[in-house]
């Protein structure tokens, strides 16, 4: 392995692994697959496995007690050994950003730390129609292998950055007619069903207990909370995304002749 190269992780989950052999087949180094399920006849096994060797990447057949010791015992039969992909940075974010020549509409996660939530996120986030995933460089739970896996693919297709400073992003942001809108359980929220979202628009999510942090509070244009009709305060952060990014996808479709 040459010097900086990224060390190789293993990916499973026929989600995560067909995702990577289609947007990022050239990291992936390694394709192992169940033995016994490939002799079934799977069929979803089978197009990856067609897949992989079209692209030139081993295949090797494993047993049950080898491919759980490679890649954990919830790997649905199927793993991959390949580099992990690399976040983009500002300067990547504000090229993407000029490519997509509309207003865009954007995630910001902040103290996400745990892969699981993180994943589910990248989940809800590209299932709403998100132009990019925007975390802090430091205290995120980053693109590991459980992550991917909780993605279920959307790991590898959304645009995903990491930016050092968030309230600098966030000036940033501004400067380029983006809305801000926090998520919190503050004096000055308003309901997220009364919000009338602008085209230009970035969500900020945080973490469950801890929320957005006072610069981050500062630095929104508008904060909203979630009408709970029930006893509990709050929702799981992944959750809690998923309903305001597809109340806001709801709410935007309309005006932008979305169907």
């Amino acid at each position: 392995m040459s010097k900086g190269q990224p060390k190789p992780l293993m990916y499973s989950g026929i989600h995560a692994v067909e995702s990577l052999l289609r947007h990022r087949p050239e990291a992936v180094l390694e394709l192992f697959v169940l033995d016994s399920r490939a002799k079934r006849g799977d069929a979803r096994l089978e197009t990856l496995i067609i897949a992989a060797r079209d692209q030139g990447i081993a295949v090797q057949m494993a047993r049950r007690e080898s491919l759980d010791k490679l890649a954990g015992p919830q790997n649905q039969g199927v793993a991959a050994r390949a580099r992990p992909r690399r976040s983009g940075d500002e300067l990547a974010l504000d090229n993407h950003l000029d490519r997509l020549g509309r207003p865009p509409f954007l995630l910001i996660l902040e103290g996400v730390t745990d892969p699981h939530n993180l994943g589910a996120c990248l989940r809800s986030a590209d299932a709403a129609g998100v132009d990019a995933v925007i975390v802090p460089r430091r205290h995120a739970a980053g693109l590991t292998p459980v992550a991917c896996r909780s993605a279920a693919g959307a790991a590898e297709s959304l645009a995903y950055f990491e930016v050092g400073n968030l309230a600098r992003l966030l000036e940033r942001l501004k400067e380029r007619q983006v809305r801000i809108a926090g998520t919190a359980l503050h004096e000055r929220s308003a309901s997220l069903f009364d919000y009338a979202p602008p085209a230009g628009l970035a969500v900020v999510m945080g973490a469950e207990g801890e929320g957005l942090r006072r610069l981050t509070l500062e630095g929104c244009d508008d904060l909203l909370a979630i009408p709970m009709a029930g006893d509990v305060q709050s929702l799981n952060v992944s959750v809690a995304t998923g309903v305001v990014l597809f109340h806001i996808r709801a709410r935007l479709e309309p005006a932008a002749g979305l169907g």
